[in-house]
């Protein structure tokens, strides 16, 4: 195990964007905990999709909302948290997330076990270039079921804007 850092300042650490949305800052990751859990911290600007619905095999997600308000499907249940407030999504369970006000959501998001914080940085590059089959890649990498042709009822359900 990598030693444990014991402060991280505010900005710093890898930042990934996907398309004009969701953005990602990796703060912890299994080498700093043991593989027990990673973290990161997503932003994601008003009216915005942050996800399509996907399914983990392995991770729980646990999302606390810093600022804003972020909305989330988990199966067929619709719910929505403020600051102060944190969202189950476990593994498993068909899920989604977006940001249906008009201010921009900040939240921490923690994932258990460790490993799919890696994700997001391994999917960025090839879906801001439009590159198919290393999305694909990444995703039977990580064991997910990403439904990407979900997005469009996403988007009109929830007038939501297009994140690209």
């Amino acid at each position: 195990m990598q030693a444990q850092q014991l402060k991280i300042e505010a900005g710093t650490g890898e930042h990934v964007r996907f398309w004009k949305a969701l953005g990602t800052r990796r703060m912890l990751g299994g080498a700093q905990t043991g593989g027990n859990f990673g973290l990161v911290e997503h932003d994601l600007p008003a009216h915005q999709l942050g996800a399509p619905i996907h399914t983990h095999e392995h991770e729980d997600e646990y999302s606390f909302v810093l600022s804003g308000r972020l909305t989330a499907q988990v199966g067929d249940e619709v719910l929505e948290a403020g600051p102060g407030e944190l969202l189950v999504k476990p593994r498993g369970i068909p899920h989604t997330f977006w940001n249906a006000g008009d201010e921009p959501v900040r939240f921490l998001e923690l994932i258990s076990p460790a490993g799919f914080e890696d994700y997001f940085f391994d999917l960025a590059g090839p879906l801001n270039s439009g590159d198919e089959a290393g999305v694909e890649e990444v995703r039977e990498r990580y064991s997910l079921d990403l439904r990407m042709e979900t997005i469009p009822e996403l988007l009109e359900r929830h007038g939501l804007q297009p994140p690209f």
